[in-house]
C-alpha cells in the first residue's frame, strides 16, 4: 500500500475500533479488566516512544540534544494543556477520566461534568494523533504501523472513560456511541491535514515525531501509572508488572513482524 492508504486505513483503526471496543468494554466490563488495560497500554506507549518514535526521531534530525530538548518541551506543554482542559478533557479536581470503572460508584451524578466539554477534548486530542500518526508514516511505515497501534492501545482506555463519563453526564448509550464516533473522525482529519502539509515541510517530521514520544511518554507516566498506584498488594503488583512487559513486547514482536514483511 502507498504512505497515503496506510495513514486514512490505521487513522480510521485508530479512531473507530478503539471507540467500538471501548464502548463494548464499557457496557460489559468487569472492573478488574480496568487496570489490566491500563496497564497493558502503559507499556505499549512507554515501549512506542523509547524504542521506536524516539530513535527515529533523533535519526531524521540528526541532532540529538535538540529532540530531546522538544520532548521535554512537549512533556511541559502538555502539562501545561493539560491544567487548561484541552488535554485529557478533566475539568474538575477530582476527576478520573481512566479509572471511570472503578470510581463510578462514587459518582452518581455529573458533578458538573459536561458532555459537550469532553466530545471537544477528545475530538482536539484524535487532530492531534491524526498528526502524529501522519508524521510517524512520512518517516517510515514500520514506524507508523507501531505508533498507530500505540495510540489504538492508549485509546481503549480512555475511549473507556469517556463513555462512561457522558453515561454520567445524562447522554444514552447510543447517543454517546454516536458522538464519540464522530469525534474519532477527527484523527483521519488531522492525518489528511498534517500529510498534505507535511509533504511540503519534511523539516516538520522529526519535531513531530518527538512531540509523538513527548504524548506517549506523558500519558504513561502523568496519567495512567499514578491509577496503577491505587492497588498497592503484591499481587496487583505483579500482574502489573507482567501486563506492562506485555505491552513493551507487542511493540517489539511488532517491530520484528513488520520488519519481515517489508523485508
Amino acid at each position: 500500500m502507498s504512505v497515503l492508504s496506510w495513514i486514512i486505513v490505521m487513522s480510521l483503526a485508530g479512531g473507530a475500533l478503539s471507540v467500538l471496543a471501548a464502548a463494548a468494554f464499557a457496557w460489559t466490563a468487569r472492573v478488574q479488566w480496568v487496570s489490566l488495560l491500563i496497564s497493558y497500554a502503559i507499556g505499549a506507549l512507554l515501549g512506542a516512544s523509547f524504542l521506536e518514535v524516539l530513535p527515529h526521531a533523533i535519526t531524521a534530525s540528526g541532532d540529538a540534544a535538540t529532540t530531546t530538548a522538544t520532548v521535554l518541551g512537549g512533556i511541559l506543554a502538555f502539562f501545561v494543556m493539560e491544567k487548561l482542559v484541552l488535554w485529557r478533557h478533566c475539568h474538575i479536581e477530582a476527576c478520573e477520566g481512566h479509572e471511570p470503572l472503578v470510581h463510578s460508584h462514587a459518582h452518581a451524578h455529573d458533578h458538573g461534568r459536561s458532555g459537550l466539554l469532553i466530545l471537544v477534548g477528545d475530538t482536539f486530542h484524535n487532530f492531534v494523533d491524526g498528526v502524529l500518526i501522519a508524521a510517524a508514516f512520512m518517516e517510515d511505515v514500520r514506524l507508523g504501523i507501531v505508533t498507530a497501534l500505540a495510540m489504538i492501545a492508549h485509546e481503549i482506555p480512555q475511549e473507556v472513560g469517556d463513555f462512561m463519563i457522558l453515561l454520567h453526564s445524562g447522554y444514552s448509550k447510543g447517543r454517546a456511541l454516536a458522538f464519540n464516533l464522530l469525534s474519532s473522525l477527527a484523527t483521519l482529519v488531522g492525518a489528511l491535514l498534517a500529510y498534505v502539509a507535511l509533504g511540503q515541510v519534511q523539516s516538520a517530521v522529526p519535531v513531530l515525531l518527538a512531540l509523538a514520544a513527548a504524548s506517549m511518554i506523558y500519558v504513561a507516566v502523568a496519567d495512567l501509572i499514578p491509577g496503577l498506584h491505587k492497588r498497592p498488594e503484591l499481587r496487583a503488583t505483579v500482574q502489573q508488572v507482567l501486563l506492562i512487559a506485555a505491552g513493551i513486547g507487542t511493540i517489539v514482536l511488532t517491530h520484528h513482524i513488520v520488519d519481515r514483511f517489508a523485508g
